[in-house]
C-alpha cells in the first residue's frame, strides 16, 4: 500500500490528486503530528511543510528504508525495486 502525507487540507489533496493523476491515498496531517514523528517537518521561516521523504515500511511495521533525497525522475523505479527486494526477503523468511 502506498500513502502520502502532507500538511495540506483534504480538499486540496483531492484537487491535487485529480490534476496530478495520483492513484494512491494522500493523507492530511494538518497538526504535523506524523511529519514531526518521522522527522519530515521542514521549517522555512514561518512556514512549515512536509519534506519529500519516502519511508518503506516492512510487513511487521518497521522502517526498512528511508529516502531523504528524492530524484523525481528516478524515485518510483528505485522504490519499486527496493519493494521487490523486500518482498523476496519476506518470502524467503516465510518459506526457508
Amino acid at each position: 500500500m502506498v500513502l502520502g502525507v502532507s500538511g495540506d487540507s483534504v480538499g486540496s489533496h483531492k484537487d491535487f490528486c485529480v490534476k496530478a493523476g495520483i492513484n494512491f491515498k494522500l493523507l492530511s496531517d494538518a497538526n504535523h503530528t506524523v511529519m514531526n514523528s518521522y522527522g519530515s517537518l521542514t521549517n522555512l521561516g514561518l512556514v512549515k511543510f512536509a519534506a519529500r521523504h519516502t519511508f518503506l515500511i516492512d510487513p511487521s511495521g518497521k522502517i526498512a528504508k528511508v529516502y531523504t533525497s528524492v530524484d523525481v525522475a528516478e524515485h518510483s523505479a528505485e522504490v519499486l525495486a527496493e519493494l521487490d527486494n523486500l518482498e523476496k526477503v519476506e518470502a524467503t523468511k516465510a518459506h526457508p
